[in-house]
Protein backbone atom coordinates (compact mmCIF):
# COMPACT_ATOMS: atom_id res chain seq x y z
CA UNK A 1 0.00 0.00 0.00
CA UNK A 2 1.09 3.38 -1.29
CA UNK A 3 0.76 5.90 1.89
CA UNK A 4 -0.34 10.00 0.65
CA UNK A 5 1.79 12.26 3.22
CA UNK A 6 0.77 15.68 3.70
CA UNK A 7 3.79 18.04 2.19
CA UNK A 8 3.40 20.23 4.99
CA UNK A 9 4.02 19.52 8.79
CA UNK A 10 2.11 22.81 10.27
CA UNK A 11 -0.83 21.14 8.15
CA UNK A 12 -0.44 17.30 9.23
CA UNK A 13 -0.36 19.00 12.99
CA UNK A 14 -3.75 20.67 12.13
CA UNK A 15 -5.48 18.08 11.02
CA UNK A 16 -4.39 15.91 14.16
CA UNK A 17 -5.68 19.41 16.11
CA UNK A 18 -8.94 18.99 14.19
CA UNK A 19 -9.29 14.85 13.76
CA UNK A 20 -9.52 15.19 18.09
CA UNK A 21 -11.14 18.42 17.91
CA UNK A 22 -13.83 16.01 16.12
CA UNK A 23 -14.03 12.96 18.18
CA UNK A 24 -14.71 15.24 21.67
CA UNK A 25 -17.11 17.29 19.61
CA UNK A 26 -19.31 13.62 19.16
CA UNK A 27 -18.26 12.85 23.13
CA UNK A 28 -19.21 16.04 24.20
CA UNK A 29 -22.87 15.64 21.94
CA UNK A 30 -23.12 12.35 23.68
CA UNK A 31 -22.48 12.51 27.05
CA UNK A 32 -24.20 15.79 27.27
CA UNK A 33 -27.40 14.43 25.35
CA UNK A 34 -27.43 11.44 28.06
CA UNK A 35 -27.42 13.66 30.73
CA UNK A 36 -30.35 15.93 29.49
CA UNK A 37 -32.65 13.57 27.92
CA UNK A 38 -34.44 12.55 31.26
CA UNK A 39 -35.34 15.97 31.25
CA UNK A 40 -36.27 16.33 28.06
CA UNK A 41 -38.50 13.51 27.98
CA UNK A 42 -40.15 14.56 31.14
CA UNK A 43 -40.39 18.09 29.97
CA UNK A 44 -41.79 16.79 26.57
CA UNK A 45 -44.06 13.74 28.39
CA UNK A 46 -41.75 11.93 26.45
CA UNK A 47 -41.11 8.34 28.20
CA UNK A 48 -42.88 6.28 25.73
CA UNK A 49 -39.84 7.41 23.24
CA UNK A 50 -36.93 7.45 25.64
CA UNK A 51 -35.53 4.27 24.19
CA UNK A 52 -36.47 4.70 21.03
CA UNK A 53 -34.59 7.88 20.97
CA UNK A 54 -31.14 6.06 22.49
CA UNK A 55 -31.73 3.41 19.87
CA UNK A 56 -32.60 5.28 16.71
CA UNK A 57 -29.36 7.25 17.11
CA UNK A 58 -27.45 4.39 17.37
CA UNK A 59 -29.06 2.54 14.25
CA UNK A 60 -28.98 5.81 12.09
CA UNK A 61 -25.01 5.97 13.22
CA UNK A 62 -24.54 2.05 11.68
CA UNK A 63 -25.86 3.52 7.87
CA UNK A 64 -23.90 6.42 8.57
CA UNK A 65 -20.37 5.27 9.31
CA UNK A 66 -20.98 2.88 6.16
CA UNK A 67 -21.84 5.91 3.79
CA UNK A 68 -19.41 7.89 4.76
CA UNK A 69 -16.75 5.44 4.60
CA UNK A 70 -17.92 4.94 1.17
CA UNK A 71 -18.03 8.38 -0.18
CA UNK A 72 -14.63 8.53 1.36
CA UNK A 73 -13.22 6.00 -0.71
CA UNK A 74 -14.76 7.30 -3.75
CA UNK A 75 -14.87 11.05 -3.88
CA UNK A 76 -11.98 12.00 -0.97
CA UNK A 77 -12.59 12.76 2.58
CA UNK A 78 -13.48 16.90 2.27
CA UNK A 79 -17.00 16.24 0.91
CA UNK A 80 -18.31 13.47 2.99
CA UNK A 81 -16.62 15.34 6.15
CA UNK A 82 -18.71 18.33 5.05
CA UNK A 83 -22.00 16.49 4.28
CA UNK A 84 -21.16 14.78 7.73
CA UNK A 85 -20.53 18.11 9.85
CA UNK A 86 -23.94 19.92 8.38
CA UNK A 87 -26.74 16.72 8.88
CA UNK A 88 -25.05 16.62 12.38
CA UNK A 89 -25.52 20.55 12.99
CA UNK A 90 -28.99 20.44 11.53
CA UNK A 91 -29.88 17.66 13.72
CA UNK A 92 -28.86 19.82 16.57
CA UNK A 93 -31.00 22.66 15.63
CA UNK A 94 -34.02 20.15 15.07
CA UNK A 95 -33.63 18.54 18.32
CA UNK A 96 -32.90 21.87 20.11
CA UNK A 97 -36.03 23.78 18.57
CA UNK A 98 -38.14 20.99 19.37
CA UNK A 99 -41.35 21.14 21.22
CA UNK A 100 -42.47 16.88 20.97
CA UNK A 101 -40.35 14.40 21.61
CA UNK A 102 -41.13 12.85 18.36
CA UNK A 103 -39.32 15.75 16.98
CA UNK A 104 -36.39 15.46 19.23
CA UNK A 105 -36.56 11.52 18.11
CA UNK A 106 -36.36 12.93 14.77
CA UNK A 107 -33.19 15.15 15.41
CA UNK A 108 -31.29 12.48 17.06
CA UNK A 109 -31.66 10.09 14.12
CA UNK A 110 -29.70 12.71 11.96
CA UNK A 111 -27.21 13.37 14.48
CA UNK A 112 -26.44 9.66 14.69
CA UNK A 113 -26.54 9.83 10.49
CA UNK A 114 -23.93 12.91 11.04
CA UNK A 115 -21.67 11.80 14.37
CA UNK A 116 -21.61 8.17 13.15
CA UNK A 117 -19.76 9.46 9.49
CA UNK A 118 -17.05 11.30 11.14
CA UNK A 119 -15.40 8.35 12.52
CA UNK A 120 -14.47 6.12 8.81
CA UNK A 121 -13.20 9.49 7.74
CA UNK A 122 -11.14 10.02 10.55
CA UNK A 123 -9.02 6.23 9.78
CA UNK A 124 -9.55 7.35 5.95
CA UNK A 125 -7.61 10.35 6.92
CA UNK A 126 -5.44 8.67 9.22
CA UNK A 127 -4.69 5.67 6.75
CA UNK A 128 -3.93 8.03 3.93
CA UNK A 129 -1.62 11.09 5.98
CA UNK A 130 0.55 9.17 8.46
CA UNK A 131 2.44 6.70 7.55
CA UNK A 132 2.08 2.91 9.60
CA UNK A 133 4.78 3.54 12.22
CA UNK A 134 3.02 7.43 13.17
CA UNK A 135 -0.33 5.35 13.15
CA UNK A 136 -0.65 4.28 17.33
CA UNK A 137 0.30 7.93 18.31
CA UNK A 138 -2.51 9.47 16.05
CA UNK A 139 -5.23 7.30 17.30
CA UNK A 140 -3.93 7.20 21.09
CA UNK A 141 -4.81 10.76 20.72
CA UNK A 142 -7.92 10.78 19.08
CA UNK A 143 -8.68 7.98 21.47
CA UNK A 144 -7.84 10.49 23.96
CA UNK A 145 -10.47 13.10 22.64
CA UNK A 146 -12.66 11.51 25.03
CA UNK A 147 -11.24 12.20 28.36
CA UNK A 148 -12.31 15.89 28.50
CA UNK A 149 -15.74 15.31 27.73
CA UNK A 150 -16.52 12.27 29.89
CA UNK A 151 -14.99 14.58 32.71
CA UNK A 152 -16.64 18.04 31.75
CA UNK A 153 -20.08 16.94 30.02
CA UNK A 154 -22.05 15.52 32.12
CA UNK A 155 -21.41 18.77 35.11
CA UNK A 156 -21.74 20.99 32.44
CA UNK A 157 -24.70 19.62 30.92
CA UNK A 158 -26.68 19.52 33.95
CA UNK A 159 -25.84 22.88 34.82
CA UNK A 160 -27.48 24.19 31.21
CA UNK A 161 -30.22 21.92 31.74
CA UNK A 162 -31.30 23.24 35.39
CA UNK A 163 -29.72 26.55 34.76
CA UNK A 164 -31.07 28.04 31.39
CA UNK A 165 -32.47 25.59 29.04
CA UNK A 166 -32.08 21.76 27.90
CA UNK A 167 -32.38 23.44 24.20
CA UNK A 168 -28.94 25.09 24.47
CA UNK A 169 -27.49 21.14 25.23
CA UNK A 170 -28.16 20.97 21.37
CA UNK A 171 -27.57 24.34 20.06
CA UNK A 172 -24.58 25.23 22.15
CA UNK A 173 -22.45 22.30 20.35
CA UNK A 174 -23.46 23.69 16.94
CA UNK A 175 -20.79 26.14 16.83
CA UNK A 176 -17.78 23.85 18.29
CA UNK A 177 -19.22 21.83 15.15
CA UNK A 178 -18.65 24.66 12.65
CA UNK A 179 -14.88 25.45 14.17
CA UNK A 180 -14.11 21.66 14.12
CA UNK A 181 -15.19 21.51 10.43
CA UNK A 182 -12.91 25.05 9.62
CA UNK A 183 -9.87 23.25 11.11
CA UNK A 184 -10.37 19.64 9.18
CA UNK A 185 -11.30 21.27 6.23
CA UNK A 186 -7.91 23.99 6.57
CA UNK A 187 -5.92 20.97 6.96
CA UNK A 188 -7.22 18.91 4.13
CA UNK A 189 -6.73 20.97 1.61
CA UNK A 190 -2.79 19.75 1.28
CA UNK A 191 -3.99 16.20 0.81
CA UNK A 192 -2.90 15.28 -2.60
CA UNK A 193 -5.81 13.56 -4.82
CA UNK A 194 -5.64 9.84 -4.33
CA UNK A 195 -5.32 8.47 -8.47
CA UNK A 196 -7.09 4.84 -6.68
CA UNK A 197 -10.31 7.09 -6.08
CA UNK A 198 -11.87 6.36 -9.38
CA UNK A 199 -11.94 2.58 -8.85
CA UNK A 200 -13.86 2.72 -5.59
CA UNK A 201 -16.66 4.33 -7.54
CA UNK A 202 -16.98 1.41 -9.86
CA UNK A 203 -17.32 -0.50 -6.29
CA UNK A 204 -21.08 -1.17 -5.75
CA UNK A 205 -22.79 0.98 -2.99
CA UNK A 206 -23.12 -0.65 0.33
CA UNK A 207 -25.62 1.52 1.74
CA UNK A 208 -28.55 -0.92 1.11
CA UNK A 209 -26.63 -3.25 3.39
CA UNK A 210 -26.54 -0.85 5.61
CA UNK A 211 -29.76 -0.26 6.16
CA UNK A 212 -30.11 -3.75 6.09
CA UNK A 213 -28.34 -4.35 9.28
CA UNK A 214 -29.68 -1.28 10.75
CA UNK A 215 -33.22 -2.72 10.51
CA UNK A 216 -32.27 -6.28 11.55
CA UNK A 217 -30.51 -4.78 14.46
CA UNK A 218 -33.85 -2.52 15.74
CA UNK A 219 -35.80 -5.67 15.60
CA UNK A 220 -33.78 -7.83 17.79
CA UNK A 221 -33.84 -4.85 20.20
CA UNK A 222 -37.60 -4.20 20.04
CA UNK A 223 -37.89 -8.00 19.74
CA UNK A 224 -35.80 -9.25 23.11
CA UNK A 225 -37.71 -6.13 25.06
CA UNK A 226 -40.91 -7.16 23.99
CA UNK A 227 -43.48 -8.15 26.83
CA UNK A 228 -45.11 -10.09 24.65
CA UNK A 229 -43.65 -14.00 24.09
CA UNK A 230 -44.70 -14.05 20.22
CA UNK A 231 -43.79 -10.25 19.31
CA UNK A 232 -40.60 -10.98 20.83
CA UNK A 233 -39.62 -14.49 19.01
CA UNK A 234 -40.91 -13.59 15.49
CA UNK A 235 -39.20 -9.77 15.73
CA UNK A 236 -35.70 -11.73 17.12
CA UNK A 237 -35.78 -14.33 14.73
CA UNK A 238 -36.73 -12.12 11.37
CA UNK A 239 -34.19 -9.23 12.98
CA UNK A 240 -31.43 -11.75 13.65
CA UNK A 241 -32.03 -13.13 9.90
CA UNK A 242 -31.84 -9.58 8.29
CA UNK A 243 -28.90 -8.54 10.31
CA UNK A 244 -26.31 -11.35 10.50
CA UNK A 245 -26.99 -10.95 6.15
CA UNK A 246 -26.02 -7.60 5.40
CA UNK A 247 -23.38 -7.32 8.82
CA UNK A 248 -21.54 -11.07 6.54
CA UNK A 249 -21.73 -8.68 3.73
CA UNK A 250 -20.50 -5.26 5.05
CA UNK A 251 -17.11 -6.83 6.90
CA UNK A 252 -14.50 -9.32 5.46
CA UNK A 253 -15.24 -12.79 4.61
CA UNK A 254 -14.57 -14.94 7.54
CA UNK A 255 -15.60 -12.23 10.62
CA UNK A 256 -18.15 -14.01 12.12
CA UNK A 257 -15.85 -17.29 12.15
CA UNK A 258 -12.76 -14.84 13.17
CA UNK A 259 -10.29 -16.31 10.38
CA UNK A 260 -6.81 -15.19 10.58
CA UNK A 261 -5.93 -11.52 9.74
CA UNK A 262 -8.51 -8.47 9.84
CA UNK A 263 -11.70 -10.95 10.19
CA UNK A 264 -10.42 -12.12 13.22
CA UNK A 265 -9.15 -8.14 14.16
CA UNK A 266 -12.57 -6.95 13.97
CA UNK A 267 -14.16 -9.83 15.75
CA UNK A 268 -11.95 -9.10 18.53
CA UNK A 269 -13.07 -5.62 18.50
CA UNK A 270 -16.92 -6.90 18.62
CA UNK A 271 -16.35 -8.83 21.46
CA UNK A 272 -14.24 -6.92 23.48
CA UNK A 273 -16.89 -3.72 23.04
CA UNK A 274 -19.62 -5.65 23.81
CA UNK A 275 -17.91 -7.22 27.09
CA UNK A 276 -16.91 -3.64 28.25
CA UNK A 277 -20.20 -1.82 27.65
CA UNK A 278 -21.98 -4.57 29.34
CA UNK A 279 -20.71 -3.29 32.02
CA UNK A 280 -19.98 0.26 31.93
CA UNK A 281 -23.85 0.40 30.94
CA UNK A 282 -25.12 -1.19 34.04
CA UNK A 283 -22.89 -0.05 37.07
CA UNK A 284 -24.18 3.11 37.09
CA UNK A 285 -27.77 1.54 37.27
CA UNK A 286 -26.26 -0.71 40.18
CA UNK A 287 -24.99 2.57 41.97
CA UNK A 288 -28.29 3.70 42.03
CA UNK A 289 -30.69 1.67 42.81
CA UNK A 290 -28.81 -1.13 44.80
CA UNK A 291 -26.40 1.57 46.69
CA UNK A 292 -28.43 4.63 46.34
CA UNK A 293 -26.08 6.78 45.43
CA UNK A 294 -26.24 10.31 43.55
CA UNK A 295 -26.45 10.75 39.50
CA UNK A 296 -22.35 12.93 40.27
CA UNK A 297 -21.65 9.20 42.23
CA UNK A 298 -22.73 7.24 39.78
CA UNK A 299 -21.01 8.95 36.98
CA UNK A 300 -17.44 9.08 38.79
CA UNK A 301 -17.58 4.98 39.59
CA UNK A 302 -17.26 4.95 35.80
CA UNK A 303 -15.39 7.73 34.88
CA UNK A 304 -12.00 6.11 35.90
CA UNK A 305 -11.96 3.94 33.54
CA UNK A 306 -12.22 6.45 30.84
CA UNK A 307 -8.92 8.11 32.01
CA UNK A 308 -7.24 4.34 32.58
CA UNK A 309 -8.19 3.90 28.92
CA UNK A 310 -6.87 6.69 27.53
CA UNK A 311 -3.31 6.02 29.43
CA UNK A 312 -3.82 2.42 28.07
CA UNK A 313 -4.02 3.91 24.81
CA UNK A 314 -0.66 5.93 25.26
CA UNK A 315 0.99 3.35 25.80
CA UNK A 316 -0.06 0.89 23.46
CA UNK A 317 1.50 3.89 21.15
CA UNK A 318 4.57 4.16 22.79
CA UNK A 319 5.42 0.22 22.35
CA UNK A 320 3.42 -0.57 19.16
CA UNK A 321 5.44 -1.15 16.29
CA UNK A 322 5.02 -3.60 13.54
CA UNK A 323 7.77 -6.34 14.71
CA UNK A 324 5.56 -6.46 18.12
CA UNK A 325 3.50 -9.44 18.81
CA UNK A 326 0.01 -8.20 18.47
CA UNK A 327 -1.88 -10.87 19.07
CA UNK A 328 -0.69 -11.12 22.64
CA UNK A 329 -0.97 -7.42 23.07
CA UNK A 330 -4.76 -7.94 22.71
CA UNK A 331 -4.83 -11.05 24.79
CA UNK A 332 -3.29 -8.88 27.33
CA UNK A 333 -5.89 -6.50 27.13
CA UNK A 334 -8.62 -9.18 27.05
CA UNK A 335 -6.96 -10.77 30.39
CA UNK A 336 -7.31 -7.28 32.16
CA UNK A 337 -10.86 -6.89 30.83
CA UNK A 338 -11.90 -9.59 32.16
CA UNK A 339 -9.94 -9.14 35.36
CA UNK A 340 -11.79 -5.73 35.67
CA UNK A 341 -15.33 -7.31 35.18
CA UNK A 342 -14.87 -10.17 37.64
CA UNK A 343 -13.89 -6.99 40.24
CA UNK A 344 -17.13 -5.35 39.56
CA UNK A 345 -19.34 -8.26 40.40
CA UNK A 346 -19.46 -7.32 44.01
CA UNK A 347 -21.33 -4.05 43.43
CA UNK A 348 -24.35 -5.97 43.03
CA UNK A 349 -23.98 -5.98 46.83
CA UNK A 350 -25.10 -3.09 49.04
CA UNK A 351 -22.41 -3.24 51.51
CA UNK A 352 -19.71 -3.16 48.67
CA UNK A 353 -17.70 -0.10 48.43
CA UNK A 354 -18.19 1.63 45.26
CA UNK A 355 -14.65 3.15 45.62
CA UNK A 356 -13.37 -0.13 45.20
CA UNK A 357 -15.21 -0.73 41.99
CA UNK A 358 -14.05 2.81 40.79
CA UNK A 359 -10.61 1.06 40.94
CA UNK A 360 -11.12 -2.44 39.68
CA UNK A 361 -12.75 -1.03 36.43
CA UNK A 362 -10.32 1.02 36.12
CA UNK A 363 -8.05 -2.48 35.46
CA UNK A 364 -11.00 -2.94 32.55
CA UNK A 365 -10.80 0.16 31.04
CA UNK A 366 -6.43 0.16 30.48
CA UNK A 367 -6.88 -3.37 29.05
CA UNK A 368 -9.53 -1.90 26.96
CA UNK A 369 -6.61 1.29 26.22
CA UNK A 370 -3.83 -1.07 25.63
CA UNK A 371 -6.41 -3.41 22.89
CA UNK A 372 -7.86 -0.91 20.53
CA UNK A 373 -4.92 1.02 19.32
CA UNK A 374 -2.29 -1.21 18.43
CA UNK A 375 -5.57 -3.14 16.26
CA UNK A 376 -6.81 -0.30 15.25
CA UNK A 377 -3.45 0.45 13.58
CA UNK A 378 -3.11 -3.13 12.40
CA UNK A 379 -6.60 -2.82 11.04
CA UNK A 380 -5.35 0.18 8.64
CA UNK A 381 -2.59 -2.01 7.53
CA UNK A 382 -4.96 -4.04 5.84
CA UNK A 383 -6.46 -0.96 3.50
CA UNK A 384 -5.27 -0.60 0.04
CA UNK A 385 -5.11 2.61 -1.77
CA UNK A 386 -9.02 3.86 -2.09
CA UNK A 387 -10.05 1.16 0.77
CA UNK A 388 -8.92 3.23 3.89
CA UNK A 389 -12.82 4.56 4.29
CA UNK A 390 -14.03 1.21 4.06
CA UNK A 391 -11.82 0.03 6.42
CA UNK A 392 -12.41 2.53 8.91
CA UNK A 393 -16.34 1.69 8.40
CA UNK A 394 -15.64 -1.95 8.92
CA UNK A 395 -13.62 -0.94 12.57
CA UNK A 396 -16.43 1.36 13.57
CA UNK A 397 -18.99 -1.13 12.43
CA UNK A 398 -17.48 -3.96 14.44
CA UNK A 399 -17.56 -1.87 17.58
CA UNK A 400 -21.18 -0.17 16.90
CA UNK A 401 -22.35 -4.01 16.77
CA UNK A 402 -20.57 -4.85 19.95
CA UNK A 403 -22.55 -2.41 21.85
CA UNK A 404 -25.89 -2.88 20.39
CA UNK A 405 -25.36 -6.38 20.82
CA UNK A 406 -24.55 -5.87 24.67
CA UNK A 407 -27.30 -3.19 24.86
CA UNK A 408 -30.13 -5.35 23.44
CA UNK A 409 -29.14 -8.12 25.75
CA UNK A 410 -28.37 -6.40 28.67
CA UNK A 411 -31.61 -4.10 28.21
CA UNK A 412 -34.01 -6.95 28.22
CA UNK A 413 -32.70 -8.72 31.36
CA UNK A 414 -33.53 -5.34 32.67
CA UNK A 415 -37.10 -5.02 31.40
CA UNK A 416 -37.80 -9.04 32.41
CA UNK A 417 -36.91 -7.81 35.89
CA UNK A 418 -39.22 -4.38 35.88
CA UNK A 419 -42.05 -6.81 34.34
CA UNK A 420 -41.53 -9.79 36.83
CA UNK A 421 -40.34 -10.20 40.58
CA UNK A 422 -36.66 -11.21 38.98
CA UNK A 423 -34.56 -8.97 41.36
CA UNK A 424 -32.63 -6.24 39.55
CA UNK A 425 -29.32 -7.41 41.05
CA UNK A 426 -30.36 -10.99 39.08
CA UNK A 427 -30.38 -9.39 36.26
CA UNK A 428 -27.48 -6.97 36.25
CA UNK A 429 -25.48 -10.26 37.43
CA UNK A 430 -26.90 -12.12 34.27
CA UNK A 431 -25.23 -9.01 32.16
CA UNK A 432 -21.70 -8.94 34.03
CA UNK A 433 -21.56 -12.76 33.49
CA UNK A 434 -22.82 -12.30 29.51
CA UNK A 435 -19.43 -9.73 29.60
CA UNK A 436 -17.25 -11.86 31.17
CA UNK A 437 -17.86 -14.66 28.88
CA UNK A 438 -17.70 -12.34 25.65
CA UNK A 439 -14.11 -11.47 27.74
CA UNK A 440 -12.88 -14.95 27.69
CA UNK A 441 -14.17 -15.36 23.75
CA UNK A 442 -12.05 -12.74 22.94
CA UNK A 443 -9.24 -13.72 24.75
CA UNK A 444 -9.28 -17.36 22.84
CA UNK A 445 -10.01 -15.46 19.26
CA UNK A 446 -6.97 -12.82 19.70
CA UNK A 447 -4.69 -15.46 18.95
CA UNK A 448 -5.75 -15.24 15.64
CA UNK A 449 -5.12 -11.64 15.04
CA UNK A 450 -2.23 -10.52 13.01
CA UNK A 451 -0.84 -7.76 11.01
CA UNK A 452 -0.80 -7.75 7.02
CA UNK A 453 1.37 -10.09 5.57
CA UNK A 454 2.23 -12.51 8.95
CA UNK A 455 -0.81 -14.50 8.82
CA UNK A 456 -0.69 -15.89 5.07
CA UNK A 457 -3.93 -14.59 4.73
CA UNK A 458 -5.18 -11.42 2.77
CA UNK A 459 -8.75 -10.21 3.19
CA UNK A 460 -9.52 -7.59 0.64
CA UNK A 461 -11.92 -4.86 1.84
CA UNK A 462 -14.73 -5.86 -0.65
CA UNK A 463 -16.77 -9.01 -0.46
Amino acid sequence: MTDAHVTDSVHRRTLAVGLVLSTSLVAFEVTSVLTALPTISDELDGDSLYGATLAAYMLANLVGLVASGEQADRHGPRRPFIVCITVFVIGLVVAGIANDMVIVLLGRIVQGAGAGGLAPITFALIGRVWPADGRATILAWVSAGWVLPSLVAPGLAGWITNEIDWRWVFIGIAPLAIITALVVVSAMGSLPIDPHLSSARDRSSRVPLALGLALGVGLVIGGVQSPDAAVAVVSTAVGVTVAMTSFRRLMPPGTLRARPGLPAILACRSLATAAFLGADSFIPLAADRIHGASATVQGFVIIGAALAWSVGSALSSRRDSPERDLARTSRGGFLLLIIGLAGVLPVLSADWSLLTTFFTWCIAGLGMGLLFVPTSAAALEYADSGTEGTIGSQINLADNVGFALMGGLGGATVAASDRTQWPLSHALASNLIMAILFGFLGLLLARRISRRGSSGNMVHADN
